[in-house]
């Protein structure tokens, strides 16, 4: 009876260490195995992972607590104030950034077998090493451009952006999205999509 009741005293601290541990495995995945190793930005690395803990913490907390399973999505809402930022976040850092939050709801949320967490934890990291993996779009890349000496005209017309890019980077490019611009120094950073050849 004695060894029964230490025995259930110890299994809550030891299913959350256990929680607490896949969360932290899942996460390095993600953050650093997929996302550092082909895109190499620490800011949002160590931003992702520290949101990843700091989430699992309060999701834990609030476990203990009776609460709705909306408190759990209420987490996801904060993402949305990242859009009200001064610099903006491209589609790819906001995806890492949410899927290392949903590694740490995934694991946080009690009365789910642990087996089911980790069957969940492991197809979510597959399908991203899969669908950001660089032969599935390997015809398509990006990158980051800070220009100087912009031309204004280009700047109204599309497809003259386009041809200039396409001129000073010689590929063709896709697309572009102006995420800084400063009339001052005629100074522009921009995001370009192109096709390489």
């Amino acid at each position: 009876m004695f060894i029964t009741d230490i025995l259930q005293g110890l299994l809550p601290p030891l299913d959350m260490t256990l929680r607490f541990a896949l969360n932290l495995l899942a996460m390095l995945l993600l953050v650093f195995g997929l996302y550092y190793r082909r895109y190499r930005d620490k800011e949002l690395v160590t931003a992702a992972a520290m949101f990843n803990v700091f989430a699992f913490g309060v999701l834990s907390i609030l476990s203990s607590v009776e609460f709705g399973i909306g408190a759990g999505f209420g987490l996801f809402a904060i993402l949305a104030l990242f859009t009200l930022r001064s610099e903006q976040i491209s589609k790819t850092e906001i995806t890492y950034f949410f899927g290392s939050v949903s590694i740490a709801v995934i694991c946080a949320i009690p009365g789910t077998e642990l087996e089911f967490v980790l069957a969940v934890i492991v197809l979510v990291l597959l399908m991203a090493w899969i669908v950001d993996h660089p032969r599935l779009l390997k015809s398509a890349d990006g990158v980051r451009l800070n220009l100087d000496k912009i031309d204004r005209h280009a700047l109204s017309d599309p497809a003259l952006m386009r041809q200039e890019l396409s001129r000073r980077l010689g590929v063709e490019v896709m697309s572009y999205r102006i995420t800084e611009l400063d009339y001052i120094t005629d100074r522009a950073a921009i995001s370009v999509f192109f096709r390489r050849a």
